[in-house]
């Protein structure tokens, strides 16, 4: 039940004692002042790390090949490498269990064109299944499907700023652009959160392009997105045994790091996590410490405080005050300066992280600085719980001290 007296004494009690009651407070404040700022940086140097692979899905495996700089199986060094539609093949039949999802690649610069308006741009030949590993985001019409695949269709996804250029504020979808020579119907308008770069490409099917642009089976890359039922270990081992197995194929040098390059984004997020697990101990044992740090502050202030106020106890028990009621007094005052103060720590250290937060951005690659409400909230809770475990234990001795020895104390 509210008790409008004891509140009232509690408020008395703080305006009179303003040097410890700010003592208290500034301790609890500023620990949780640091704790916010510790954890709002660990934040965000794990968001700087998610957004470096926002435009791409986190199971991908990407195989290119180049020339070779070592000499194998009497082979000469500086020999092409050429992947084909037959080891897009053999890696779909081989490890389909393995893989969600597969496509192909083929990189041209093109110039497209829609009557008056032209530029160049990235023309990227891909298998229906690229959505998925590039993310993708149709904003208007559909992507490649497998019809445009087997028919060889002239058709073309463009990305969001392409259509700017060309169209402005016109609608594109079933529009014809002209892109190296060749008419190519429009059949879809893209997004992607990559950036500007990747929203000035365009997409046609794989097979259109093998057949007008080189009359052969050849693809530049292959990107694989493996299952994600797959641990991360799993994932990496997944990653050397299509390597293995590709080198074997090719005829190329185990330790031909140029002639085959296999970019497995399992093993940087295998890297990611281990940063990120060993960050947050670090922060873990500073701002702990902080916290403890912060207890003892509490706990030696209200030592003294009540040691201060023991004839103020002696008195109100000769006029007749229960021990209850002295020690449950001297809690609400300690939970109370230490919730307030907490708070305060951490609309602080809130405000602080979003102060710098842009600026922390530019120079240390730390992405929007932020720290979890829960984290935060569970830190001032246990400050609570220690301000009134901190209040109660030394009340509960002096609560328990003859009036007349408490009159006699210094």
């Amino acid at each position: 039940m509210f008790d409008l007296d004891r509140w009232r004494e509690i408020f008395q009690s703080i305006n009179k004692n303003r040097l410890r009651s700010v003592m208290s407070g500034f301790t609890v404040a500023f620990a949780i002042l640091l704790f916010t700022l510790l954890f709002g940086v660990a934040n965000g140097l794990g968001n700087f790390f998610k957004g470096a692979f926002v435009d791409s899905a986190e199971n991908t495996i990407s195989l290119r090949v180049r020339k070779t700089t070592k000499p194998y199986k009497g082979l000469q060094t500086g020999r092409i490498i050429q992947l084909k539609n037959k080891e897009y093949e053999y890696i779909g039949q081989e490890y389909k269990n393995k893989i969600e999802y597969q496509s192909a690649l083929i990189y041209k610069n093109f110039s497209i064109k829609y009557k008056n308006e032209a530029s160049t741009y990235s023309v990227t030949a891909v298998n229906p299944d690229y959505q998925f590993l590039e993310k993708i985001i149709i904003t208007d019409g559909r992507f490649l499907n497998e019809r445009d695949l087997n028919q060889k269709s002239k058709s073309i996804v463009i990305g969001r700023l392409i259509k700017e250029d060309l169209f402005g504020e016109r609608p594109a979808i079933g529009k014809r652009v002209n892109v190296n020579g060749s008419s190519y119907l429009v059949i879809g308008i893209f997004s992607d959160e990559g950036g500007d770069n990747q929203e000035r490409k365009a997409y046609i099917p794989l097979s259109t392009a093998q057949m007008i642009y080189g009359s052969n089976d050849y693809i530049s890359q292959i990107d694989l997105g493996y299952n994600p039922s797959l641990s991360t270990d799993a994932a990496i081992a997944f990653g050397h045994q299509i390597e293995r197995d590709l080198r074997k194929k090719l005829d190329i040098h185990p330790d031909d790091q140029s002639a085959l390059s296999v970019n497995n984004m399992a093993d940087a997020n295998k890297f990611i996590s281990t940063v990120m697990f060993a960050l947050v101990l670090i922060i873990t044992f500073i701002g702990s410490g902080t916290l403890i740090a912060g207890i003892i502050g509490i706990s030696n202030i209200m030592i003294f405080v009540i040691k201060e106020r023991s004839k103020e106890f002696g008195i109100r028990k000769a006029l007749g005050a229960q021990p209850a009621s002295i020690v449950g007094m001297v809690v609400q005052e300690s939970v109370l300066i230490t919730t307030i103060a907490g708070y305060v720590g951490l609309s602080l250290g809130t405000y602080l992280l979003s102060l710098i937060g842009d600026s922390l951005e530019e120079d240390y690659f730390i992405t929007n600085p932020s720290v979890s409400p829960g984290i935060v909230i569970g830190a001032t809770i246990v400050l609570v719980l220690s301000g009134l475990i901190a209040g109660y234990v030394p009340a509960k001795r002096a609560a328990k001290i003859k009036p007349i020895e408490a009159l006699r104390a210094d």
